[in-house]
């Protein structure tokens, strides 16, 4: 959101809210629930992304079934509503979303759950993640970061968009450094500052019945995770 601050210049400022736009014409139901992000430059950048490694992403028609690494993906396949979810990491200059976004079947109310599962997954990142966990969703994000420059028309858009976020071209090995400098430690900072126990932003559309009001949805940032 955009907000007027008392000398008439306008800044950001996130609100927790919820906006439920129901179509019961659509079959599944479509859900981000997201939180207030870091910007390009801000140092919480690289363990944000490991944590949103860590989660993943999974779709019910690919390969694998429950036999994944994600343990987030596995509990989603075995609950039998998710029939996708990606998680999103979105940077701005100086802020962010990050987040959740899934396709969920309506029937045997199942939206509940599923939003239910992802605030769980929020707070065991918070809570409890081994180190050969972190380790793996690091050397993913490294693998994912340099595919991302396979030719030369992907080293230049990656050559421009680093010139615009932080004024300079970053060496590979120092974003090798900053992925492999996250560890328990910093990721339960992160997850402190931006994730757990803070207002979430949640957008529903499609057979939203059931769908969770915002009380239920503020309360469950926190707690102990199942």
């Amino acid at each position: 959101a955009v907000v007027s601050t008392q000398s008439g210049h306008y800044g950001r400022g996130f609100s927790g809210s919820l906006m439920n736009y129901r179509d019961d014409d659509n079959p599944f139901c479509h859900v981000a629930l997201a939180v207030e992000g870091c910007g390009w430059t801000n140092p919480d950048y690289f363990p944000l992304m490991v944590a949103n490694t860590l989660i993943g992403n999974w779709n019910r028609a690919q390969g694998g079934g429950r036999n994944i690494p994600s343990k987030f993906a596995r509990k989603i396949h075995e609950m039998g509503a998710g029939q996708s979810f990606m998680a999103f990491n979105t940077c701005y200059k100086d802020t962010g979303l990050w987040g959740i976004y899934g396709v969920v079947d309506p029937a045997n109310d199942g939206i509940r759950p599923f939003i239910m599962a992802i605030q769980s997954e929020f707070r065991r990142l918070y809570r409890s993640v081994s180190p050969g966990e972190i380790q793996r969703a690091k050397n993913l994000l490294k693998t994912y970061l340099l595919a991302q420059c396979d030719g030369t028309t992907a080293v230049c858009e990656d050559i421009g968009r680093q010139m615009l976020t932080y004024g300079r071209r970053i060496p590979l090995a120092e974003i090798d450094s900053r992925i492999e400098a996250v560890d328990q430690q910093s990721l339960k900072k992160v997850m402190a500052e931006y994730v757990y126990d803070v207002d979430p932003a949640l957008v529903a559309l499609g057979a939203t019945e059931g769908t969770p009001d915002y009380g239920l949805l503020r309360s469950l940032m926190s707690g102990p995770f199942e």
